[in-house]
């Protein structure tokens, strides 16, 4: 039996629904069949068009207006917009995945909580420098309580659009809080750098953890531990340091894009495209599997 392949939409045109849209083309289990512009001139629609989407401009109003029904539904927009996004489609019966920092929908990293994606409609992503650093910091609390947690993400400012831009706010504290949430910690702290450095530097996440009692050894382990199961989502996700002095322990995280519609000092870019596909997935395999247990 053929698998099930879900209908999806994106909203966004940016570098961002560009990789969404190649990865969604490459799945076995989705098919892209509306993509959404600002404009009918703009770069990204235009390319959406060559890639051989269907495309058309009017944001979330055009999904309703559609004659498609659509599963699941990508929002690479804004967290301005996003709230209404939700608004409007709630009652339509699609799931919405959330890649923008808007703090809203039941927040999912792949490598700690996706297990439960299929289970809810509405889904945040965190941020790209939250999907980075999450990972690694649930699997220290998860041996170690932390009393403070400190987030560091530097990106090159040609891979940070003027989306991310004007949610720089919303940037830091939804990241501030789901790290929170995923790690318990008595106190967090989210910064967000934004190099203008030429040539571009690497997507990188700097990460402080103080908690008493962690060794290098066993932090070490867990370190490792988190860095292949993001491998196997994200292959250029590799952890350049880890250290532990006096109960404080610094990670520090590089992500590089490996895919070619994202340049390789995007990985801010590919390490959220990868979990919103994974998300999506998620909820077709739950699908195929319910549907088989029926037959």
């Amino acid at each position: 039996m053929p698998p099930i392949v879900l209908n999806t939409a994106v909203l966004g045109t940016g570098p961002l629904g560009l990789d969404l849209i190649e990865r969604i083309r490459n799945s076995p289990y989705l098919d892209c069949g509306l993509v959404v512009g600002r404009t009918h001139t703009s770069r990204g629609l235009i390319q959406a068009a060559e890639l051989g989407c269907t495309t058309t401009v009017g944001g979330v109003d055009a999904l309703l207006d559609s004659d498609q029904n659509f599963a699941i539904v990508f929002d690479a927009t804004n967290a301005f917009d996003h709230p209404a996004h939700w608004a409007k489609l709630a009652g339509s019966g699609a799931r919405l995945i959330d890649l923008t920092p808007s703090s809203s929908g039941t927040l999912i990293v792949p490598t700690v909580n996706g297990d439960q994606a299929a289970a809810h409609r509405h889904i945040g992503l965190v941020s790209c420098g939250g999907q980075a650093s999450i990972p690694v910091l649930h699997s220290i609390a998860g041996r170690y309580r932390p009393a403070y947690v400190e987030m560091v993400a530097t990106a090159a400012s040609v891979s940070v659009g003027r989306a991310s831009r004007l949610n720089l706010d919303e940037y830091i504290e939804t990241t501030r809080g789901a790290i929170h949430q995923f790690t318990q910690a008595d106190s967090a702290k989210t910064m967000l750098n934004i190099s203008a450095a030429a040539p571009p530097p690497p997507f990188r996440v700097a990460m402080t953890v103080v908690a008493d009692g962690a060794e290098q050894g066993p932090v070490r382990e867990l370190v490792d531990s988190a860095e292949a199961a993001m491998q196997a989502i994200v292959p250029g996700y590799r952890v350049t340091s880890c250290t532990v002095t006096d109960g404080t322990v610094r990670v520090i995280v590089e992500v590089t894009a490996t895919r070619s519609r994202i340049p390789v000092h995007a990985g801010n870019l590919e390490v959220i495209s990868a979990a919103a596909i994974y998300a999506s997935e998620q909820h077709a395999l739950s699908q195929d599997s319910e549907l088989k247990e029926h037959v």
